[in-house]
């Protein structure tokens, strides 16, 4: 394996902020913990982008809930920056997640990372509080069903007191709140969820995502959070804009990407990366946001040089946060597997650690040096 560059001069250009009006940025919770804070702060001045996986230390292929276990940590000696969480079905008061990981564990994972300096984003499933189906479901008036009035808007705030409740019960070694990047209603220009798309106005998306932050903020008082609004693929500003909440709801601006069906081939995918990050660039810019890759995957990693010479291709020219790649179910039965980051022995293994020694990838050791939180 190539051993790991430190990158002391990497680590050197690392401050919080280039300018006196970014050292004045707030996040969107202006009562937000001064942990939250401070990483709101290192995140506009990231040199490098954070590698992130969903579900890192929970599972991989062949493996699950095993402690130190990391398909990432297996192939590069090292785990990734930010560890991506799901909590699909805590709205319905289950022990255990739409993706098999208990609540319980979950939390334990999620102070590990914390404790080791990573970055913690969790994104949430919910069933469509209208008809009692899965988030898939997309039946017309499910999002006017929860907004003020609607007969399922009781039932929403119940949902997001179980929310609240996980959220405060994320704490560190010395009491202090973990900050966590939200991200709710994701993909929300899709018409895949019910709260996205067609499904239901912009306006009544918008006030969604308003009634959920405002809920959580104002009235159960949770203040380690960051917010990140993000889409599925875009091909305008308007488009990535059409639903956006306003610049004081939003801190992280994203877009999720998979290569695969309409975009199959390296140089199309390449092409697609590469102007969408310079779109979500320069919207983020003229509103004071956080760009970052929310989601990214290609789901069995065929290409051996897929991470060198497709993604860091497509990323190289920009400046994002992170990227978090989908998680590591693995084999399913025998036609089926997901996995959309490498584990030993893998065919882009190899490749995957060239891309771990890019000067401008960086993973938890480098990350730990940061102290994001102080």
């Amino acid at each position: 394996m190539r051993p790991k560059i430190h990158r002391n001069s990497f680590i050197t250009a690392f401050f919080f902020s280039m300018n006196a009006l970014a050292q004045e940025n707030m996040p969107a919770d202006k009562q937000a913990s001064h942990e939250t804070i401070k990483l709101y702060r290192h995140l506009q001045s990231l040199n490098g982008f954070m590698m992130g996986h969903q579900d890192d230390l929970a599972y991989g292929v062949g493996w699950k809930f095993i402690p130190g276990r990391s398909d990432i940590k297996e192939v590069t000696g090292d785990f990734p920056a930010v560890y991506g969480w799901e909590l699909g079905r805590i709205e319905i008061d289950q022990p255990v997640n739409l993706d098999s990981v208990p609540f319980d564990k979950m939390r334990d994972f999620i102070r590990q990372a914390y404790g080791r300096g990573g970055v913690i984003t969790i994104s949430w499933h919910l069933n469509n509080p209208l008809t009692g189906k899965s988030a898939w479901d997309p039946s017309p008036g499910s999002v006017a069903s929860v907004l003020p009035g609607g007969q399922k808007h009781d039932l929403f705030l119940s949902w997001l007191d179980r929310i609240a409740t996980f959220m405060l019960s994320l704490k560190g070694s010395h009491g202090e709140s973990i900050p966590i990047i939200f991200r709710p209603f994701h993909e929300i220009n899709g018409n895949w969820f019910w709260w996205g798309g067609k499904n239901a106005s912009p306006e009544e998306i918008k006030q969604l995502y308003q009634l959920t932050e405002s809920y959580l903020r104002d009235k159960k008082n949770v203040h380690n959070l960051l917010y990140a609004y993000n889409t599925d693929r875009f091909h305008s500003p308007e488009e990535w804009l059409l639903r956006y909440p306003g610049d004081d709801w939003v801190d992280i601006g994203g877009f999720d990407i998979y290569q695969g069906n309409t975009i199959a081939q390296n140089e199309a995918f390449i092409a697609e990366l590469d102007k969408t990050l310079g779109l979500l660039e320069s919207i983020c810019k003229e509103r004071k946001k956080i760009p970052a890759l929310t989601e990214f995957g290609y789901n069995g990693i065929p290409d051996t040089t897929w991470w060198t010479n497709v993604l860091a291709k497509g990323i190289n020219s920009h400046r994002i946060a992170y990227a978090l790649a989908w998680r590591n179910a693995g084999s399913k039965n025998a036609k089926q597997f997901e996995y959309y980051v490498p584990y030993p022995g893998q065919a882009s293994a190899l490749d995957f650690q060239k891309f771990f020694a890019l000067n401008n990838t960086l993973f938890q050791k480098d990350i730990t040096e940061m102290r994001l939180y102080q």
